[in-house]
């Protein structure tokens, strides 16, 4: 059974950085891309960055290029998600999410991390 378990958010400032962790077990990951998705209040939920378990070769959102930066331990079967210089529009719940290299929908979900930031 799958399952992709993601550290705890919380409320930070403006200016903050802030390190989201996901935590994944039950299978090889070995033959899949992981991600990172986010949904903000009254919105759709966006895609953040995602990479390749194997390899490591990363992909970002436009809009999230410069203060994202994803990676993932294999040793430890964990992803990480990096946010520099928080915003408060940064305020969303944020998902970790795997799928495997062939298909192009995401099938496992974490529950979601809410992240909020005060001005």
């Amino acid at each position: 059974q799958v399952q992709l378990v993601e550290s705890e958010g919380g409320l930070l400032q403006a200016g903050d950085s802030l390190r989201l962790s996901c935590a994944a077990s039950g299978r090889s990951f070995s033959n899949y891309f992981m991600g990172w998705f986010r949904q903000a209040p009254g919105k759709e939920r966006e895609f953040v960055a995602s990479i390749r378990w194997a390899g490591g070769s990363t992909s970002y959102a436009d809009s999230m290029k410069g203060r994202f930066t994803i990676s993932r331990d294999t040793a430890n079967n964990t992803v990480y998600l990096i946010i520099s210089t928080l915003k408060p529009e940064d305020t969303a719940i944020y998902y970790c999410a795997a799928r495997h290299f062939l298909q192009t929908s995401y099938a496992y979900w974490g529950q979601g991390t809410q992240v909020t930031v005060s001005s």
